[in-house]
């Protein structure tokens, strides 16, 4: 970070979240093409210019088990600004908020997408004109394989959006077989080199206390090794899969186990999660979590759970960051992931037997989570 050193961190996150930002626009026309495709305008014109998403999924007939996805299409549409969204009022809220009781509604940019959308004089309607322009961005893998997975009749476990595009191939055994055309892994450190020096000048405080961390699948150490060089004193654990630790490298100051976090976690004071469980759906979130729980001492002897990921909707009221959350949601969704709000995780926190939470958004796009037994 000494190349940095000019800039302060809250620059550096911003400069992260503009080229974001601009990376993950194409998301923009994905969601738009994918509006089109499904008709999703003229249900909710069909439904008198109102509708909640099962209300949209029944009336287009889309399978009821791509509620939550194409609710995820929908915050996309609605922060972009071409459908708008009125949430259930107090005195009706509840759990069902999370499962479509949202009201969506037309603007004059979704109502031109409405297919009897004529003029006076008979003209064509005005959406061919977006369909045309759209063309590019359909025949990409990420949009296809979306536009096939909201086709689907029905949920088959493991198939990704990502593998329907790619001969059913995941994510991970593309990184795997093709580390040149899907550097993941490269990624990830690199993340790991610009975000991690920002976290422990922003809130090291989170791991004073501390005697031992597990980072759970920590890859080659690169988070651990800049935590234990800022604090000497703590014993650091990185866990991952035996063919990533047979290639972790020697004489750092980390310990390498080889493990699977879906089976045990090796004890510690604290269980470190940095951009991993956004990777996986809540069942398998809650069953990481419950082996984080049983690794870590009880609240009042240090035990927590440290998380670093996104929380959409957290933090400065910015409409950019905001928009660079929901969609990277909609990147993460090629591969079964989930950017959740905290209602989201809350759910997820207290299904796997955790008593508290705190989140801390001081991280541009992500936020840190402590979380406690």
């Amino acid at each position: 970070m000494a190349f940095f050193a000019e800039y302060s961190s809250q620059e550096l996150l911003q400069a992260q979240l503009q080229l974001w930002h601009q990376s993950l626009g194409f998301f923009k026309s994905v969601a738009l093409s994918i509006a089109l495709d499904l008709r999703i305008a003229d249900a909710i014109h069909s439904l008198g210019g109102a509708a909640t998403v099962p209300q949209i999924l029944a009336e287009a007939g889309i399978n009821p088990c791509k509620l939550r996805d194409l609710r995820r299409v929908m915050r996309v549409l609605t922060v972009s600004g071409i459908f708008s969204v009125q949430q259930p009022s107090t005195a009706t809220a509840s759990s069902d908020c999370k499962h479509g009781a949202e009201i969506y509604k037309l603007t004059a940019a979704s109502r031109l997408l409405v297919r009897d959308t004529i003029s006076t004089m008979g003209q064509q309607p005005p959406f061919l004109s977006v369909q045309l322009m759209l063309e590019t961005c359909r025949g990409c893998p990420a949009s296809r394989g979306i536009h096939a997975w909201f086709h689907q009749d029905q949920q088959q476990p493991g198939l990704t959006p990502f593998a329907l595009a790619n001969n059913g191939q995941t994510i991970w055994e593309r990184a795997e077989h093709d580390d040149a055309a899907c550097p993941f892994n490269d990624a990830m450190a690199s993340d790991t080199a610009f975000l991690m020096p920002i976290v422990l000048k922003e809130c090291g405080e989170v791991f004073h206390g501390l005697t031992s961390l597990v980072d759970v699948a920590g890859g080659f150490g690169g988070a651990a090794a800049t935590i234990a060089a800022a604090f000497p004193d703590l014993k650091c654990t990185v866990l991952d899969l035996p063919q990533v630790v047979a290639k972790a490298p020697s004489g750092t100051n980390v310990q390498y186990v080889a493990g699977d976090m879906f089976e045990n976690i090796p004890p510690a004071n604290a269980v470190f999660l940095k951009w991993i469980m956004h990777d996986w759906g809540d069942d398998e979130c809650v069953k990481i979590l419950k082996n984080c729980k049983q690794a870590i001492p009880p609240r009042d002897a240090g035990g927590k759970i440290i998380i670093i990921d996104m929380v959409v909707g957290s933090g400065p009221s910015d409409i950019k960051l905001v928009e660079t959350q929901v969609l990277y949601d909609l990147l993460i969704m090629n591969f079964n992931g989930v950017e959740r709000d905290e209602q989201d995780w809350k759910k997820i926190f207290f299904e796997a037997g955790f008593k508290d939470y705190k989140i801390i958004p001081i991280l541009g796009v992500r936020s840190i989570i402590e979380l406690y037994p």
